[in-house]
């Protein structure tokens, strides 16, 4: 799983999903994305589980960017403990996702392999996603 080597703090606010995505909204890399159309929080499991399928469904074919990066630690208390003792935890890491950011970029595969295989990968996300593709390709 996807998670940061060293962090200045180990456990972060739990902070707002507000406003749009104003940075990697765009396609950079790939020929075809899936982009995110709603704000939520993807964990790191679900960034690899989607990374699986785009990986297996293309057949190691073409080129894949996963354009997000899980930073952000979620903390959990233990089951049954009493109020107060302070913070719980870091159990797992997410990535923050606002409306319009890109999720994941492929590339080297024809429109129909990709768009079946980021669809399929979408399903993994619990964020509804369009698909993008670049308007002058050359494939």
């Amino acid at each position: 799983m996807l998670s940061p080597k060293r962090t200045k703090y180990r456990k972060h606010h739990r902070g707002s999903l507000k406003g749009k995505a104003t940075r990697g909204n765009t396609i950079a890399f790939g020929d075809f994305a899936l982009q995110a159309i709603e704000p939520c929080w993807i964990t790191s499991r679900q960034i690899e589980s989607g990374r699986r399928v785009l990986t297996r469904y293309v057949k190691r074919g073409g080129k894949l960017w996963i354009r997000i990066f899980p930073d952000k630690p979620i903390t959990i208390r233990p089951a049954g403990t009493r109020m107060g003792s302070g913070k719980g935890a870091p159990e797992y890491w997410v990535a923050v996702i606002q409306p319009g950011k890109i999720l994941y970029e492929i590339k080297g595969v024809s429109e129909i392999i990709a768009r079946q295989a980021l669809r399929i990968a979408a399903y993994k996300m619990p964020v509804k996603t369009k698909f993008l593709a670049k308007l002058n390709r050359s494939v």
